[in-house]
C-alpha cells in the first residue's frame, strides 16, 4: 500500500507546484503585456531631450550622492510626470515654476538659483548622472521603497511638511504625496 501512496503523493505535489509556478509566470506575462509604457509618439529627439533634462536634474539635485540617491531623484521626477498632479512632460516637471505669496518657487531649487548654478561643472559627474537617467527612464530601474515618492528635501532643512515619509537615501528624505 505504501508503495502506491508515495508515488501518488509525489505526483500530486508535482502538479500543485507546477500549477503554482505556471500561475506566477502567467501573471508576470500579463503584467508586462498590460503595463507597457506608451512610447508610440516619442521621437529619438524627444527622448534625448528628456534624458538631458533628467540628467541635469540628477546632477544638480544629487550629483554628489551615491548611485541610489541619484536613482531616487530620477524616480521622484518620473513619479511626478506620471502622477497627473504635475505636467506629464519630464522637462516641464523639472523646470516648473509656481508663484506663491508673490514669490516664484521652483519645483527643484537649483532651477531658481540662477544661470550660474545651472552650469555643468564636473563632466565625470554629469556622465554618471546621464547613465542613471538612462537606466531609470529607458530601462525602468526603480527603487521599490520609492514607488509612491513624490517629494523630497535635503536632511539639513525642515520644510514642515505634513506628508508621509517613505525613506532617506544619502542626504535626502523622501515623502508620499
Amino acid at each position: 500500500m505504501e508503495k502506491v501512496i508515495k508515488p501518488i503523493l509525489y505526483v500530486i505535489a508535482a502538479i500543485i507546484v507546477f500549477q503554482f509556478l505556471s500561475g506566477i509566470v502567467v501573471k508576470k506575462f500579463d503584467y508586462f503585456k498590460n503595463n507597457k509604457p506608451d512610447v508610440s509618439n516619442i521621437t529619438i529627439a524627444e527622448r534625448e531631450r528628456q534624458l538631458e533634462c533628467l540628467a541635469r536634474n540628477i546632477y544638480h539635485e544629487a550629483g554628489n550622492e551615491p548611485f541610489e540617491g541619484k536613482v531616487a531623484v530620477a524616480q521622484v521626477t518620473i513619479n511626478r510626470s506620471e502622477s497627473g498632479m504635475f505636467p506629464s512632460d519630464l522637462c516641464k516637471v523639472i523646470y516648473q515654476k509656481n508663484k506663491f505669496m508673490e514669490k516664484v518657487v521652483c519645483q527643484f531649487s537649483w532651477y531658481c538659483d540662477g544661470p550660474s548654478k545651472m552650469k555643468l561643472i564636473a563632466n565625470e559627474t554629469y556622465e554618471e548622472c546621464y547613465k542613471v537617467a538612462k537606466k531609470v527612464l529607458l530601462e525602468g530601474f526603480r527603487l521599490p521603497s520609492l514607488t509612491e515618492a513624490m517629494y523630497y528635501h535635503a536632511d539639513y532643512v525642515n520644510p514642515g511638511w505634513k506628508k508621509e515619509r517613505v525613506g532617506k537615501i544619502g542626504r535626502h528624505i523622501f515623502y508620499k504625496a
